[in-house]
């Protein structure tokens, strides 16, 4: 049985990320949504908070406006 690897671009793991925070999320919440570890998530929080696609409120994460039209540009493009 032959194992296949699939990686996600950025762009999915971002989506992801948005998608598991949309009602607002714990970073440990979000981790187990979008499959992946802490470092990573780390990560992609810093930059998508950088961008305004996210904002920390206490200690949950909540998408903005901004990253939902982001998600929806995503959708449309099939990303």
């Amino acid at each position: 049985m032959d194992v296949v690897i699939i990686r996600r671009s950025r762009t999915a793991i971002s989506v992801e990320i948005l998608r598991a925070a949309l009602e607002g999320a714990k970073k440990t919440h979000i981790v187990y949504r979008a499959n992946l570890n802490f470092e990573v998530v780390n990560r992609y929080l810093s930059l998508l908070q950088e961008n305004g696609l996210i904002e920390q409120k206490g200690n949950m994460y909540v998408t903005t406006d901004k990253g939902k039209e982001f998600q929806e540009i995503a959708k449309e493009l099939g990303l």
